[in-house]
């Protein structure tokens, strides 16, 4: 059975927070918490251009009817 206490004092809520949620996770890392990845060089951005998918980036009705 659980004892409530209206005005606790530090010591005695640091005992209740301790019971209720126990421990803290441990801190994570800066280092864990990023990935490196090497970029595309700009002729690799050049050559994967392919036009064919530029009708599925740019849609306009008025161009598509040829005005």
């Amino acid at each position: 059975m659980k004892v409530t206490i209206a005005h606790p004092t530090h010591e005695q809520a640091a005992a209740i927070r301790q019971e209720r949620f126990g421990a803290l996770p441990r801190r994570v890392e800066l280092a864990d918490t990023v990935e490196e990845k090497e970029a595309l060089s700009a002729n690799q951005a050049v050559d994967r251009y392919d036009s064919d998918s530029l009708g599925v980036r740019f849609s306009c009705l008025a161009a598509d009817w040829g005005l």
